[in-house]
């Protein structure tokens, strides 16, 4: 993605949020108590995707959790797809 993505973190309401030319993309995720994160949902609507947002609020929302100390559950198929590519990147590193 070559735009600037400005992505807010609204803890109350357990959302990491991007608006972009008038569209909101967000990630939810509940909070389980005992360090942990279940990320259950990405959004990001039609006229925006395909730039790389869901893979921008995913890699904030998994630093934020590293940060904090928290595991993650990903519900969420696009974010369990995003971990495992990851997890193959850093192996082959």
């Amino acid at each position: 993605m070559s735009e600037v993505l400005s992505i807010s973190h609204d803890k109350a309401g357990h959302r990491f949020e991007a608006v972009v030319d008038g569209d909101r993309a967000y990630l939810a995720y509940m909070d389980l108590g005992q360090q942990t994160l279940d990320i259950y949902r990405t959004f990001v609507p039609n006229p925006l995707r395909g730039r790389g947002i869901a893979a921008a609020l995913t890699e904030q929302a998994l630093a934020y959790a590293d940060r904090m100390g928290y595991t993650v559950i990903p519900s969420c198929s696009y974010v369990e797809r995003y971990m495992e590519r990851r997890q193959r990147q850093v192996a082959k590193g």
